[in-house]
């Protein structure tokens, strides 16, 4: 396996981990800009806010993502821990985060953002949700490099010993999501943006949620629940499945209001 340390400079050291959510939200907002630049992708309409407002949401973005991030493994994966030991759950270093959480936070950022500045809240998740693939992406290799949140066991060819999961192979789970959630989902979403979906206000955002949400679904059934957790409902449904349906719904019905949407 891959040192999860990436860079050490004497006590100081820099995971992937780490470098993975800053790089990956750099490029999730270089990659905004791209669209917004790309005038042909709005028409007939225009883009929806300038290149300037974009770089000030970064770092609300990165707020939204950090602290849903956080607050979402507490609530979602470990409330009862956490109740008795409180000020763990700021101690992220640690690790925990959970995507849903992230969702979660970027969305409130989003609103917030959008009402100081006047902007419409679905054009804004339109191309946040372009771009988060790139993140998720990297992300999820992040993950693989460290080891944690890997697969069930398995005898498939390609199945890891990862460090603190026993000496039993697994599927590397994370480099499932890395694919199904970062490259997979990032061409079709490239694929509509080309064909005029940022036209349509809400339809990439829609695409996105769904799409995830099927995602995750499927990688769920390759992936070692939460020890603490374990399976829901007679040993099939996992609380990661529970969390994407909701997910589903909200990308469905998007993707049905873009549609109906008439080209901005």
């Amino acid at each position: 396996m891959i040192d999860p340390v990436a860079i050490s400079i004497g006590p100081l050291q820099f995971r992937w981990y780490a470098l993975a959510y800053v790089v990956g939200l750099f490029l999730a907002i270089a990659w905004a800009k791209h669209l917004l630049k790309t005038e042909r992708f709005w028409k007939p309409g225009r883009p929806s806010m300038s290149v300037e407002q974009m770089d000030a949401f970064m770092l609300w973005a990165m707020a939204g993502v950090v602290l849903g991030g956080r607050l979402g493994y507490v609530l979602f994966y470990n409330p009862s821990y956490y109740l008795s030991h409180p000020l763990e759950a700021l101690a992220a270093w640690h690790g925990g985060m959970s995507f849903h959480g992230g969702f979660l936070g970027v969305i409130i950022a989003s609103w917030l953002f959008t009402r100081r500045h006047g902007l419409r809240l679905d054009r804004l998740l339109d191309l946040a949700a372009a771009s988060v693939p790139i993140a998720l992406f990297l992300g999820r290799v992040a993950n693989f490099i460290n080891g944690e949140l890997w697969g069930r066991v398995t005898d498939v060819p390609w199945a890891f010993v990862f460090p603190g999961a026993g000496d039993l192979p697994r599927h590397p789970s994370q480099l499932y999501e890395a694919l199904l959630e970062g490259l997979v989902l990032f061409a079709v979403l490239h694929l509509l943006v080309r064909r005029g979906a940022l036209a349509r206000p809400g339809l990439i955002a829609g695409a996105f949620t769904a799409g995830y949400g099927i995602s995750r679904v499927i990688v769920e059934f390759f992936r070692q629940p939460d020890a603490h957790i374990g399976y829901l409902l007679g040993g099939w449904l996992t609380m990661g499945m529970v969390l994407s349906l909701p997910l589903l719904a909200v990308g469905g019905w998007l993707v049905y209001r873009g549609l109906r949407n008439d080209p901005a």
